[in-house]
């Protein structure tokens, strides 16, 4: 669906808006019959239908209607050579929608009585979203830790447009199309004689980054001290953008002060402007967070939303219009086949209810096909880049870009095997081998039983009270409340309390 110059765009308009999305549309087909799309307020309006762009600089949406009465729509970065992120394509009595590959951030859809409903933020719908119609095996999933990459949300009804697919709207409904499976590299290659494979990830990662979009080129890199974030930042720096701020989260403990030591090096290796969070301060459930506020937000979110909330404020402060992270660095590096993957075995979950254990039969359904970038990546965007979306801020993941996955897939596994490509990578940057090969790597556990010790557990109490999973059927409530009596005098915390608490207060915050 190429984009062209109709009457609206000569050459297509660049719009911004005062909302947050990255597009959003109400679509009526009886509007569909007579195309008379106009601008009007940020938004593209025809009758009561209304498609609304990003209010970020670095996207651009072109409207074509020089084919009327078809009329073409598509959100993409402001930059030349790279793929689509939205298309929309609307005729009489119908309308398409397509996704790209890269899945920075997906769409949800749903329709009813003959209007369809669209927006990458799931609260959005919230006038659409029953708690009383969940679909069991998304919530059996979600309870478990066997998330699953699909169409299917939490909600009946309610679509999320995965990676290349496409959904149709006509009078007939809704409908999703998944692709045919992404082409990968089954087993590494032999290199050729004399060829650097450090010297060619070098080139391609800094390439990656500088074709960034970017209108006054303040950009922030998040960056935890590890060896994924470590080397966007090392590419970050090759590319010289104007004005550069470095974010963390530090985890606290001996752990954090040596993470410390390790940011402090990166920071000054490549002279940004640093801004570092403790953790600890913004546990999970913590006061002042979106779930102790109630606030409306996905109830299958990140576990740590409110300290990455905190990270998320100080960039858009600090006017970043751009945030490159080190997502895709793990899966990248594995070793194994991306079509041959077996899934980890789950840990036994004492307090699923009868409903939630029938349909762990189904958790492997309705899965969308092998996609071009590593489905965990996906899914972790899925979490992560609405809240980014929702500042203001474009996330980009250079690590995960379908060039460095393809260069990744071929290279012979002693390069990848305990990241040792992109820990020689920092070592010949300079920096010391407590940077390049940390012998405590960071993690986030001692924030999680933080969050569960001191607040979680007075969510458990609440929830022993008044439920929603427990009055659907998908949790037991004696088995809960022997969990949140042992949990009391236990050590450590259960961390798959997180899961259920998180589901329940969501679930809560939409009602």
């Amino acid at each position: 669906m190429p984009g062209g110059a109709g009457p609206y765009a000569a050459p297509p308009r660049r719009m911004t808006t005062e909302r947050d999305d990255m597009l959003s549309m109400r679509l009526r087909l009886d509007d569909l019959q007579k195309p008379e799309w106009r601008p009007q307020g940020g938004r593209w309006i025809n009758g009561e239908s209304w498609v609304e762009p990003a209010n970020m600089s670095v996207l651009a949406m072109e409207v074509n209607d020089d084919q009327a009465p078809r009329v073409r729509v598509r959100v993409r970065e402001c930059k030349q050579g790279e793929a689509d992120f939205v298309k929309l394509t609307m005729e009489p009595g119908r309308a398409r929608l397509s996704a790209g590959a890269f899945g920075t951030a997906p769409l949800y859809l749903t329709e009813k009585a003959g209007e369809l409903h669209a927006s990458w933020d799931l609260t959005a719908l919230r006038p659409h979203l029953r708690i009383d119609r969940l679909v069991p095996r998304v919530v059996a999933r979600t309870l478990t830790r066997q998330h699953r990459y699909t169409s299917e949300t939490l909600f009946a009804g309610v679509y999320r447009l995965t990676e290349r697919a496409s959904a149709m709207f006509t009078t007939s409904g809704l409908s999703i199309h998944y692709p045919e499976p992404a082409e990968h590299v089954l087993e590494p290659r032999t290199l050729r004689p004399g060829v650097d494979p450090l010297v060619a990830l070098d080139g391609l990662l800094t390439d990656v980054i500088r074709q960034a979009p970017t209108a006054t080129g303040c950009v922030g890199v998040e960056l935890s001290g590890g060896a994924d974030s470590g080397n966007v930042a090392l590419a970050v720096k090759a590319a010289r953008f104007p004005e550069t701020h470095s974010f963390g989260l530090l985890v606290g403990g001996r752990t954090g002060r040596r993470q410390s030591e390790r940011r402090r090096a990166l920071v000054e290796h490549c002279g940004f402007h640093d801004t570092a969070t403790p953790a600890m301060q913004h546990p999970p459930f913590c006061p002042g967070g979106v779930r102790a506020l109630r606030r409306p937000h996905d109830p299958a979110g990140a576990f740590y939303q409110e300290a990455f909330d905190v990270v998320r404020e100080q960039a858009a402060a600090r006017r970043c219009e751009v945030m490159f992270t080190g997502s895709g660095g793990d899966e990248i590096n594995a070793c194994h086949s991306r079509t041959r993957a077996e899934l980890p075995m789950p840990e036994p979950v004492p307090w699923l209810g009868d409903k939630a254990v029938r349909a762990l039969t189904e958790v492997n359904e309705h899965l969308a096909p092998i996609p071009v970038l590593p489905v965990p990546t996906l899914m972790a965007f899925g979490m992560h880049n609405p809240g980014f979306l929702r500042a203001g801020i474009w996330p980009v993941s250079p690590l995960a870009h379908p060039r460095i996955v393809r260069f990744m897939e071929q290279l012979p596994h002693e390069y990848k095997r305990g990241k040792a490509l992109f820990r020689e990578r920092i070592r010949r940057a300079g920096l010391p081998e407590r940077v390049a090969a940390p012998a405590e790597p960071e993690n986030f556990l001692a924030v999680l039983q933080k969050g569960l010790r001191s607040y979680g557990l007075l969510v458990l109490d609440g929830m022993l009270k008044e439920s929603i999973l427990v009055d659907l059927g998908y949790v037991d409530g004696k088995a809960l409340a022997q969990a949140r009596k042992d949990a009391g005098s236990a050590p450590v915390v259960p961390d798959l309390l997180c899961d259920v608490l998180a589901l329940e207060v969501g679930l809560r915050s939409l009602t």
